[in-house]
């Protein structure tokens, strides 16, 4: 990483696995299922990146605004609740808009740790954090955070509280044993003292996730299809993109939106010297997105080592925010 591109920070960490092996061990595995699947982190390469943040702005896509009202809203009782001088530390870094109304609310934060495994998408927000927080140390780490992840031996608060923030309803993409072995990394993370602030969509009228996922201007489709994209460029998949679409919908009796990549016609996608024959509707499935009651996410949240202090949600009762502590 050239120092010219992180010198604003106070240091920046690239620990992530060598993206091309594991993408295409991924690939190759996923491919070889009954169920063709491939993971949802998968997505967040730049040019996917950048497409979620379209997606953010879709009049369908009623998280994103969602949250940063109700983060807008609770500044008040977030100043009066976390600890003065804690350290922050984002999971998934997207959009500056969240940790930015994040930070603002919280009595004098000093430091400011941004996690992502989307390298330049990372660097980006925290240097414009940096920019705008000059009293706030700011560093970034790039890394799966499906990993387990300690402090760094550079960074210099341990003896201060410490706050996660994992904002997006993000915890969704993962089944309820993956988000209960993720809320444990955290809770190791925290320690004993910390806290975690964390996003989370609600259960609701299927039709509103339908139209969300499904957004007329097609951004959430090519955020599906940059799956594909990323095959093509990155392990010279041979594969006919404009031959496969995007489908999600909301799986009520799992409690989740599906999406997947569907095949128009019967075809094989190579790579290497191995081949993937697909039947015509035959499909790759790229994400789940869980959705949780307030009682359901409380309960998991107990059971990986934290308990709730305070829970928020906006008047429609779309979303929730809830600030737990270390149990």
């Amino acid at each position: 990483m050239d120092e010219e591109n992180t010198r604003d920070l106070d240091y920046f960490l690239d620990i992530q696995p060598k993206k091309k092996i594991e993408f295409y061990e991924a690939v190759l595995e996923g491919l070889s299922l009954p169920q063709k699947t491939i993971s949802p982190k998968f997505f967040y390469d730049e040019r996917g990146s950048k497409i979620f943040d379209k997606i953010c702005d879709t009049p369908e896509y009623y998280l994103t605004r969602t949250e940063i009202a109700l983060l807008n809203e609770i500044q008040e009782e977030l100043y009066s609740l976390v600890e003065p001088g804690s350290a922050v530390v984002e999971y998934g870094c997207g959009s500056s808009i969240k940790i930015k109304a994040l930070l603002s609310a919280l009595p004098e934060p000093s430091h400011y740790i941004a996690i992502d495994i989307s390298k330049s998408h990372l660097i980006a927000t925290a240097k414009e954090i940096a920019s705008n927080y000059s009293n706030i140390s700011v560093a970034a780490i790039c890394a799966d955070f499906m990993e387990p992840i300690d402090w760094p031996e550079r960074a210099s608060f341990e003896s201060l509280k410490r706050l996660a923030f994992f904002p997006g309803s993000t915890i969704g993409n993962l089944n309820p044993s993956e988000a209960s072995q993720l809320l444990k990394y955290v809770r190791h993370l925290v320690g004993d003292e910390g806290t975690f602030l964390i996003g989370v969509d609600m259960k609701k009228d299927a039709e509103v996730f339908n139209r969300a996922y499904n957004d007329a201007q097609g951004h959430t489709a090519d955020f599906n299809l940059n799956l594909l994209h990323r095959m093509k460029s990155e392990l010279d998949a041979d594969i006919n993109i404009s031959e496969f679409s995007h489908k999600a919908f909301y799986n009520e009796k799992l409690g989740r939106v599906e999406m997947h990549l569907i095949s128009d016609t019967k075809q094989v996608i190579k790579i290497d010297s191995l081949e993937f024959l697909f039947e015509k509707g035959e499909s790759i499935h790229t994400e789940c997105s869980y959705k949780y009651s307030i009682i359901e996410f409380s309960e998991l949240a107990k059971k990986s080592g934290f308990s709730v202090l305070k829970n928020w949600t906006d008047k429609r009762s779309l979303f929730s925010i809830y600030l737990m502590k270390a149990i």
